[in-house]
């Protein structure tokens, strides 16, 4: 079996924790930052989180479930993807976390996912993470404004 690899992506956000963990679990804001999906979930450790929209034409429904969360601090949950064309199997499913780390005035917030199969992945998940987190950095700011 192939060694699995991890995409990590970072950003600071001029506002404290709870002010991004409010975004990060805002129904509107989840669903611009993943790209138009209906997220369903109530962040409760053990309850499913479903992701159900279109990407780039192609109509999705990944799931997982929350692992852990601890409002302010992060959130960890599962994911798997159909469209990645992997048996839905626990051996194919990512982890997902978001650590939300006060510095100062501001937030720095990383987002980590593991089981990445290959360098090509992790510089997709490492970007797909990226544009998630600029759009939680904007709703952020405008809440603010």
């Amino acid at each position: 079996m192939a060694t699995k690899l991890v995409a990590t992506t970072s950003v600071t956000i001029d506002a404290d924790p709870a002010a991004v963990w409010g975004a990060l679990t805002d129904p509107a804001t989840v669903s611009q930052a993943f790209f138009g999906a209906d997220v369903t979930t109530d962040w409760q450790p053990g309850s499913p989180i479903r992701f159900d929209g279109d990407w780039e034409g192609r109509e999705f429904h990944d799931h997982g479930e929350i692992l852990d969360a601890e409002p302010g601090q992060y959130l960890r949950f599962t994911h798997f993807s159909p469209l990645s064309g992997l048996p839905d199997e626990p051996d194919n499913y990512h982890v997902v976390t978001f650590d939300l780390v006060p510095v100062g005035d501001e937030t720095t917030v990383t987002i980590t996912q593991t089981n990445a199969g290959s360098e090509e992945e992790v510089r997709h998940s490492e970007k797909m993470w990226g544009d998630v987190l600029a759009v939680l950095k904007d709703s952020v700011r405008r809440s603010d404004a």
